[in-house]
């Protein structure tokens, strides 16, 4: 498998999990510039090609100069210094489209965030199907005292996931919540007591998903992600879509021949991934 196009972001493939770990380690505190945003363009090509990888998990171990750990501290806004209005804009716009790209992604992801998470880190954290924290882990939008609005997803999807009173509260006033306090609002969904073991519980995630079908899990992603916010008969129409996905590529079939197997924890082996 080769990762040199994202080598950058520092990922490591365990083959026995099925599961790609990003490890951030860059800069003076993992943030995010032009060149971590092409290596995560890369990722996305991957992993959309790739078969192998059933599972993404991004973390950090970073520890900044006065002991703090840090996940990531936000975009790297000193590359921007000179650029004008337009350039700025069309740049916003580049991240806002990745991390659609990222959200999309036909495999369940996972963030474990065990320390400071700011401005883009918050967003990135809005992509993943599933957002583990430590308590030593911080979480804050710093952008309306800069003069600017979380502008990668953050401020058109982060009520969708905590409600707009959280959201609110966290845009306006740049207020910073621990772990605990992240995972109380449903920003974070679990609270994990320390980076082992959020790396452990990811590993205990990516083993249930080698033993189902990549297309079904890619077709219910994609399927409740489309639903969200369409009236019922919306939903129910993709719903029936993202089924027959699975039916006309024969996944249903495989599973209905090997239900017994299947029941006895010997899942079949089932096709290639499809969209």
């Amino acid at each position: 498998m080769d990762l040199a196009p994202f080598d950058l972001l520092h990922p490591r493939y365990e083959a026995e999990h099925q599961l790609l770990v990003l490890e951030l380690d860059h800069g003076k505190a993992n943030e995010i510039g032009s060149r971590q945003l092409a290596a995560f363009a890369a990722l996305c090509d991957h992993i959309e090609a790739e078969p192998a990888v059933t599972c993404l998990c991004t973390t950090s171990r970073r520890v900044s100069a006065s002991g703090k750990p840090i996940f990531i501290a936000g975009a790297d806004v000193t590359e921007r210094a000179g650029w004008d209005d337009a350039r700025v804009k069309a740049h916003v716009h580049d991240q806002r489209r990745l991390m659609q790209r990222l959200r999309r992604l036909p495999i369940f992801t996972i963030a474990l965030s065990h320390g400071v998470t700011l401005g883009w880190g918050l967003e990135f954290i809005l992509t993943a199907d599933y957002t583990l924290a430590t308590p030593g882990a911080s979480f804050a939008l710093p952008e309306t005292g800069l003069g600017i609005i979380p502008g990668a997803r953050g401020t058109a999807e982060l009520a969708h996931l905590i409600g707009p009173a959280h959201a609110l509260r966290l845009g306006c006033t740049g207020e910073p919540i621990d772990g605990a306090e992240a995972a109380r609002i449903g920003l974070a969904q679990e609270l994990v007591p320390d980076l082992g073991r959020g790396l452990q519980r990811a590993r205990e995630l990516a083993d249930r998903l080698r033993g189902r079908s990549p297309t079904a899990i890619a077709a219910f992603k994609r399927g409740l992600l489309d639903a969200l916010g369409q009236p019922e008969e919306a939903r129910l129409a993709v719903e029936a879509a993202a089924y027959e996905r699975c039916v006309d590529h024969g996944e249903a079939a495989r599973g209905r021949a090997a239900f017994a197997a299947i029941r006895a924890g010997e899942p079949p082996t089932w096709g290639p991934r499809t969209l």
